[in-house]
């Protein structure tokens, strides 16, 4: 079995734990404070008994026997292929531990950081084996949501990030590349553009904040469960996504908050996502996309229709 070490044991050390030992790696679990650890491990036990009721997990308790509470660092990553840390989230925590990770590792370990913000070349520039150094950045909850970003420092070896990309696709992630560093990386840019407007729409007065959870739950949330914005604008405009931005890039670009730094929907900008893009779909596939994303989403109702209601918490 491949080795994983996790180091801290939070929420999201936690959430590795249980996706890595239920998919049968060997789990190591290190925290400065032990205790912590051995109260972690009975949390996942929990979590992986909640996975099994939705068939998520076959088998609860041999993924649980392969998670061990580890005596110190240098035990848990004894033999380990990749270490997961979940530190603290300053640069100065993460320089002193990838430092220490860094020196008792085995040295074709891969060193990857949950951080939320943090680029990996602020914490591995001076280290030895920076090249083995990179971001997994998951999202909460990782045991739930699958996403992982891997956002490599400049100098990391490509083979690191394609070892890095083939074991968290074997864990059942699924694994985004950012080809060049940027603080907050994907997810988290995207959510912080999606917030800031929440704040001035509720700010300005013009919903409440419970008509614009509402909007996202069951309008952009939905309209998102299955497909990404390009694949879905794709869908919106006769034309696919340069007649979509023909149509809407104007309107649009007068609401981006980041018009002031350019338009977004710009022809050259429109040009390099369509290379990247792969070109332009014909009707038939169009259709075809179309009448699978409504299948998707009228299941997705349904399960919604269904499911229990939220419980109401008072305070």
């Amino acid at each position: 079995m491949t080795k994983i070490a996790i180091v801290g044991s939070g929420l999201i050390g936690r959430a590795w734990a249980t996706i890595f030992a239920s998919h049968g790696f060997e789990v190591a679990l290190h925290d400065v404070v032990p205790a912590a650890a051995k109260a972690a491990r009975a949390h996942i036990a929990k979590n992986l008994k909640e996975l099994a009721g939705y068939g998520l997990v076959a088998d609860p308790k041999g993924s649980l026997a392969r998670i061990r509470v580890a005596e110190d660092l240098a035990d848990a990553l004894k033999g380990v292929a990749l270490v997961q840390e979940n530190g603290p989230e300053t640069i100065e925590a993460k320089q002193a531990l990838f430092a220490e990770m860094d020196r008792l590792a085995p040295k074709s370990a891969i060193l990857a950081s949950s951080t939320s913000f943090i680029i990996a070349s602020r914490f591995s520039e001076g280290l030895a084996g920076r090249a083995r150094c990179l971001v997994a950045h998951p999202v909460n909850p990782p045991h739930l949501v699958p996403i992982v970003e891997l956002a490599p420092a400049p100098w990391t070896d490509p083979k690191v990030v394609e070892k890095a990309r083939k074991i968290y696709e074997k864990a059942g992630q699924v694994p985004i590349l950012l080809k060049k560093e940027m603080p907050g990386f994907v997810l988290n840019r995207l959510q912080a553009v999606l917030l800031a407007e929440a704040f001035r729409i509720v700010g300005a007065g013009v919903a409440s904040p419970q008509d614009v959870d509402k909007t996202i739950k069951d309008g952009l949330g939905l309209r998102w469960s299955f497909m990404g914005p390009f694949e879905t604008i794709e869908l919106n405009a006769p034309g696919g996504i340069p007649d979509y931005c023909a149509r809407y890039g104007k309107s649009l670009n007068e609401m981006s908050p980041s018009a002031n730094g350019g338009n977004p929907f710009d022809q050259k900008t429109v040009d390099a996502i369509m290379a990247n893009w792969g070109g332009a779909k014909s009707a038939e596939a169009v259709a075809a996309l179309s009448n699978w994303r409504d299948g998707r989403l009228a299941a997705l109702k349904a399960h919604k229709k269904s499911a229990k209601p939220k419980p109401k918490i008072a305070g």
